[in-house]
């Protein structure tokens, strides 16, 4: 009997997901005394860290009392939620991670309901419990009733629960008892985690994950099934629709501690990576050549919302990026496909303009935001949700908010919410906060995050996940102010901006290259104005008291990218490259845009 078991680490974001898998790490002795591995060592690349996200799952695994232990971190995010959805294909039993103030979170339950339905072994660890105000108590009772609720076997009620701190480094099975190490967490996986089972047969595998390596390309990973799989053994690729591709495998690698190690046999139960296969695609299965058996095809929600890519036709196109064109633009967004599996491209009429469909706005911007960095340049329209028509009925995705706020501003949220169509559903207090629960549409969600920070001054704690297709709500205010549009191209100067700040709020400073049609700041009204940032101030010889004031500007209004989507309409674009990110009208011309106004409305 081999040794192995496979978990998967789930819970709501910023629950300590990553900060546990280190702490792991670290007691199980992977690195060398004197090596520096610094924190959050899975959020391996730049955007996770500068978000403080998990955007991508990893596979790690760690030797505890002889026992390997195969561990996957997976992200919080319902945005990702793709990326869970495969990777539980891959463990027998979860770690179900709970803040010990914040309780169960929508992606709690999301997350929870997935991993319940395979059929898979849970452990509840309540972490934080070093914070003020937790109630570890509370939080386990509100656990067991969302098991409940999503109909958990007697078997997955019956589940053990620990307490502690990931980010002190205990665990205990009594939170009044703190200890010194999360030896008792490893202790409860090797209990109650079942042995990964050791299927007999011919050789089944499903393709969960993807690597890629400059040197041997494509690498899948995924866990066998059934029998084993060897070095340059003959298989049968069986793709999604049934396809069968005859190939051969070349290396094959188990995962050790944080890398992979080569090695000639992997027996079922264990998780591998194969090298020289070609052609795959997440959800593949890999089989005997003889006789080729299909495991069942990863099923994925759809995604709720999609926008237009399209290339930089901007004055200022092809100053900043390496990569312009529609084929560069194509190919990326194919690609992303691969391993994206939430993801969908559709090509529009135009040869330039594809449809990107996500899980929502972070999915969206957080793919863009890749793409910039690796020296794309692209333009994109406004986040439009999926409708669709069910039983004759329009149907729009509905979403579950969840919003805890501070009680003094608890009614301003409530106003905003309702809003946009918004339906309150629960309003209790939670320690200082007051928590709500909405039902909204997933349109109203866009540009409300903003809204409610303003409101709330900072405080309020948002989360959303996907409930339902219902019938559409009817139409949602957008925008209220118009915005000032530039009239010409050139160098923008102290000069005008002062002159016009009673107009609005610029998004520009002083000494800043803008085109004509280029986005310039938020009119007070609710019509867009067109104005002159490029004018200086006519110079004489004369001089005259009082005239020589200095400019006194309000400093300009950045967006972060997610704010940008979420602040433009129907007849603008967002210009994004390596360097900077610009709002733009669609037709730059003030003339164009009165003949076309009417497509927009």
């Amino acid at each position: 009997m081999q040794k192995v078991r496979n978990i998967a680490i789930i819970a709501h974001v910023d629950h300590g997901k990553t900060t546990l898998v280190d702490k792991i790490l670290h007691s199980c002795s992977i690195f060398r005394d004197n090596e520096q591995s610094g924190d959050l060592i899975l959020d391996n690349n730049d955007l996770e860290r500068e978000r403080g996200i998990t955007i991508v799952s990893k596979n790690v695994s760690v030797k505890y009392k002889d026992v390997k232990i195969n561990i996957i971190d997976t992200p919080g995010h319902a945005d990702f939620g793709g990326e869970v959805e495969r990777v539980l294909k891959m463990a027998d039993g979860v770690i179900l991670l709970c803040d010990a103030f914040e309780g169960a979170m929508p992606q709690t339950r999301f997350v929870t309901q997935k991993a319940l339905a395979l059929g898979l072994k849970p452990i509840v660890v309540v972490n934080k419990v070093d914070k003020e105000n937790c109630r570890p108590e509370e939080v386990y009772e509100q656990i067991f009733e969302l098991f409940f609720n999503l109909e958990a076997t007697e078997e997955q009620l019956d589940f053990p629960v620990i307490y502690g701190s990931s980010k002190q480094g205990w665990m205990s099975t009594d939170y009044k008892k703190p200890t010194t190490d999360i030896f008792p967490l490893m202790d409860a996986i090797l209990e109650h985690i079942p042995p990964a089972p050791n299927n007999e047969g011919t050789l089944q595998m499903q393709i969960t994950s993807l690597d890629y390596s400059s040197f041997v390309g494509r690498i899948a990973i995924g866990r066998v099934h059934r029998g084993k799989i060897s070095e340059n053994q003959p298989i049968t690729l069986i793709k999604r629709d049934g396809k069968l591709v005859k190939s051969r495998v070349k290396e094959l690698y188990t995962f050790d501690g944080l890398g992979k190690v080569k090695i000639s046999e992997v027996v079922s139960g264990d998780i591998c990576a194969v090298v020289g296969i070609e052609g795959f695609e997440i959800g593949d299965t890999i089989a005997d050549f003889e006789n080729p058996e299909q495991l069942p095809v990863i099923k994925i929600d759809e995604p709720t919302m999609n926008m237009l890519f399209t290339i930089n036709n901007s004055p200022f196109f092809g100053k900043e990026g390496k990569f312009v064109t529609s084929q560069r633009l194509r190919e990326r967004l194919y690609k992303e496909m691969e391993k994206n599996l939430a993801l969908k491209v559709i090509e529009t009429n135009t040869p330039d303009s594809y449809l990107v469909y996500g899980r929502g706005i972070l999915h969206l911007s957080v793919l863009i935001e890749t793409m910039r960095r690796e020296g794309y340049e692209l333009q994109v329209g406004q986040p439009q949700v999926i409708v669709k028509e069910i039983d004759g009925v329009k149907c729009e995705p509905i979403e579950t908010l969840i919003v805890d706020s501070p009680a003094d501003v608890a009614g301003k949220v409530i106003e905003l919410v309702t809003q946009r169509k918004g339906e309150l559903l629960v309003m209790e207090p939670k320690g200082d906060l007051q928590h709500l629960e909405f039902e909204i549409p997933s349109r109203g969600i866009i540009g409300l995050r903003n809204n409610i920070l303003t409101a709330t001054a900072g405080e309020a704690i948002m989360a959303h996940r996907f409930k339902a297709y219902e019938p559409w709500k009817g139409s949602i205010p957008g925008r209220l102010n118009g915005v000032l549009v530039s009239m010409e191209k050139g160098q923008t100067t102290a000069y005008s901006i002062d002159k016009l700040q009673d107009r609005g709020r610029f998004f520009v400073e002083p000494g800043v290259e803008v085109y004509e049609g280029q986005i310039m700041g938020e009119h007070i009204r609710d019509n867009d104005l067109v104005v002159n940032l490029v004018k200086g101030k006519a110079l004489t010889n004369m001089r005259a008291s009082g005239s020589d004031d200095n400019t006194r500007i309000a400093p300009a209004t950045k967006f972060s990218l997610e704010e940008a989507m979420e602040y433009i309409q129907a007849d603008e674009y967002i210009e994004i490259t390596p360097v900077s990110m610009r709002l733009r009208k669609i037709y730059l011309k003030e003339n164009e845009r009165k003949v076309n106004a009417k497509q927009f409305q």
